[in-house]
C-alpha cells in the first residue's frame, strides 16, 4: 500500500497528558452523530459564537479580505469579515463529519457533482490526476464526499496532537486510497505515475524552500512549486476542483474543471500563477467560505513590510 500505513495504537496515548484531547475527540464523535439538519444549526450557532471569540483571527480575515477586495467598501468588508467568521462555525461541524461521520451519514448528505467526465478522459488515457483545491471550510468533508464516486488520495501535515494524528489518519484511510506526508514527493509522484488521482491544496503560506511569489488577488503569495514539479515528474493532468456549500446548507456543490492546458510548462513561476488564479476564481464564487483566517501572506517579497 503506497503513502503512510496505518497507525497502530500505542499504550503511551493513554497517558494523562493525553486526556484533554480524548475529551476533544469524544466531543467530535458525538457532533458527527447528529442528523444533517442539526449538524448544520449547530454550525449556525457556534457561528454565531464565533463572532465574540479570538480578536486576533478576526484582524487577520479583515486584513486579508481589505488586501484582496479593495474594490468593496468598508461596510462590505466588514459584512464579509463577519460572515466569515461564521463560517468558522460550520467548518467545525463539518470538520467533526467528514472525519468521524458513519459511512451511512455521508451517504445522505446531498451533493450535486459536475464534471466527473474529466476525471474519466484523464483516466482513460492512464494518466494521474491532480485535483488541485483551496482551503475552504468544507475541505474535509467535501474530499470525503467526493471519494464516494471516486478514488482518491490526499496530502497532509503531521498534527501535533498524538491522538487526533492517530485518530484523523486513521479516519482518513478508511475512505481514501492513500494519504501522503507533504514530504513524501518520491512516494506522490510513484502513485500518479500509477494513475492515481490525489487531491491536494496548495495554497497556504508553508513557508518553504521551493516558495516563489505569485499574485493572489493581486496581492504576491509565497506558494508553493509543487504542483508543477508532481506534474513534471508524474506526467499527471491537473484538474482544479471547487467545492461550495449551498446558501441554505442544504447540501454542496462539487466541480472538476477542465484540465489545465499545456500543463506543466518550462516555467515553474509561470504555472505557480496559473494555479493561484485557478484557486482565485473558486473564491470569488464563494468568498465566505474561504479560509481567510490564515496568515497567507505571512512572508514578504524582500524589502517589503510585514502585513499582519
Amino acid at each position: 500500500m503506497p503513502g503512510t500505513p496505518r497507525p497502530s495504537f500505542s499504550r503511551s496515548l493513554l497517558m494523562p497528558r493525553h486526556w484533554p484531547a480524548w475529551i476533544g475527540v469524544g466531543v467530535i464523535w458525538l457532533i458527527a452523530r447528529l442528523p444533517f439538519r442539526v449538524l448544520m444549526g449547530l454550525g449556525r450557532l457556534l457561528g454565531g459564537l464565533a463572532l465574540h471569540l479570538n480578536s486576533g483571527r478576526r484582524r487577520i480575515a479583515a486584513i486579508n479580505i481589505g488586501l484582496c477586495f479593495p474594490h468593496l467598501s468598508p461596510d462590505e468588508q466588514k459584512a464579509l469579515v463577519t460572515a466569515n467568521l461564521r463560517d468558522v462555525g460550520m467548518m467545525l461541524v463539518e470538520f467533526a463529519l467528514g472525519w468521524l461521520g458513519t459511512n451511512h451519514a455521508i451517504a445522505r448528505v446531498p451533493i450535486d457533482i459536475e464534471g466527473l467526465e474529466h476525471l474519466e478522459s484523464a483516466r482513460a488515457a492512464g494518466r494521474g490526476v491532480l485535483l488541485v483545491g483551496g482551503h475552504f471550510s468544507h475541505l474535509e468533508l467535501c474530499a470525503r464526499l467526493v471519494s464516494q464516486r471516486i478514488r482518491i488520495s490526499g496530502m497532509y501535515r503531521r498534527m501535533d496532537s498524538d491522538v487526533f494524528e492517530w485518530i484523523v489518519l486513521r479516519a482518513r484511510l478508511g475512505y481514501a486510497e492513500a494519504m501522503f506526508d507533504k514530504d513524501d514527493l518520491r512516494g506522490t509522484v510513484k502513485y500518479l505515475r500509477a494513475g492515481g488521482t490525489l487531491w491536494y491544496a496548495p495554497d497556504q503560506d508553508m513557508r518553504s524552500k521551493d516558495n516563489v511569489f505569485a499574485p493572489f488577488f493581486g496581492v504576491p503569495a509565497a506558494t508553493i512549486t509543487a504542483t508543477h514539479h508532481l506534474a513534471r515528474l508524474s506526467n499527471a493532468v491537473v484538474i482544479p476542483f471547487f467545492h461550495r456549500r449551498r446558501a441554505d446548507a442544504t447540501g454542496y456543490v462539487l466541480r472538476l474543471g477542465a484540465p489545465l492546458e499545456g500543463f506543466p510548462s518550462k516555467d515553474a513561476a509561470g504555472d505557480t500563477e496559473r494555479v493561484n488564479l485557478a484557486i482565485e476564481q473558486m473564491v470569488r464564487e464563494a468568498p465566505e467560505q474561504y479560509l481567510w483566517v490564515h496568515k497567507r501572506f505571512k512572508t514578504r517579497p524582500p524589502g517589503e513590510p510585514p502585513i499582519y
